[in-house]
C-alpha cells in the first residue's frame, strides 16, 4: 500500500474512483434521470478517463490534484464539473510538494479544502439534497477518526462507510439547490446523484488505503 498523500496514494485512489464511477455509470444516470439531465455518470466518466490522463503526466501531489481538477472543469459541465474541478483545483494547494513525507494530515487538510471550495461555489447546506451531504460528515468522520489515533485504514474505512449511509438519507429529502430543486416536493423518493457519486469517491478513500 502506498502512503496516503503521496503521488502513488492519489493515483490509486483516482483510478479506483474512475472504475467505479465507469462501472455505476448507468446507475448514476439512472439516479439524475429521476430528478435532473440523466447524465451524471457519463459526464463524470468522461472527466475522469482525462483526469487520469492528466495525473499520469505529473511530478507531484499539488500538480497533480491540480491537474485533476483542471480536466473535470474543463470536462464534465454542469454544476457537477464546476464543483469537482473548482474544489480539485483550490484542493491541490494543501497537497504535497515532493519535498516531504506525505501524512494522513495533509490529506485531510486536501480534503477540507475540497470540502471549502464545494461549500463556497455551491452555497449547499446539509439538507439539501447534494454532495454536500455526503462529504461534509464524511470527512468529519474521517478526521475524528484519525483524531483518536486510528490507523488512516480504519479511519477511511469509516468514512466511507459513514458517506454510503449518507447518501442513503438523501432519498426522503427534497431538493433545495440545482435542477433537482425545481422539482420541489416530487425530488422526494430518489438518492442524490451527486450525494452518490460522493460516496464512491469515499469508498474508494477506503479501499485503497
Amino acid at each position: 500500500m502506498s502512503e496516503p498523500g503521496s503521488l502513488a496514494w492519489w493515483h490509486d485512489v483516482w483510478r479506483c474512483f474512475a472504475a467505479s464511477v465507469r462501472d455505476q455509470r448507468t446507475w448514476l444516470d439512472d439516479l439524475d434521470a429521476a430528478i435532473g439531465d440523466g447524465d451524471h455518470g457519463t459526464n463524470l466518466n468522461r472527466g475522469l478517463e482525462r483526469a487520469l490522463g492528466a495525473l499520469e503526466t505529473s511530478q507531484t501531489p499539488r500538480a497533480g490534484l491540480r491537474s485533476v481538477g483542471m480536466a473535470l472543469l474543463g470536462t464534465v459541465g454542469g454544476a457537477s464539473g464546476a464543483l469537482w474541478g473548482f474544489g480539485w483545483t483550490k484542493a491541490s494547494a494543501a497537497a504535497g510538494d515532493g519535498t516531504g513525507a506525505p501524512t494522513p494530515d495533509e490529506v485531510v487538510a486536501t480534503l477540507s479544502l475540497f470540502r471549502d471550495a464545494v461549500l463556497e461555489r455551491g452555497h449547499a447546506e446539509l439538507g439539501d439534497k447534494t454532495m454536500v451531504d455526503v462529504l461534509v460528515p464524511a470527512l468529519a468522520s474521517l478526521a475524528a477518526e484519525l483524531g483518536t489515533q486510528r490507523s488512516f485504514a480504519e479511519a477511511a474505512a469509516t468514512a466511507a462507510s459513514v458517506a454510503s449511509e449518507r447518501a442513503e438519507s438523501t432519498i426522503p429529502l427534497v431538493a433545495r439547490k440545482g435542477r433537482a430543486s425545481y422539482l420541489g416536493e416530487r425530488s422526494a423518493g430518489h438518492e442524490d446523484p451527486g450525494a452518490a457519486s460522493m460516496a464512491l469517491f469515499f469508498a474508494c478513500l477506503g479501499e485503497v488505503s
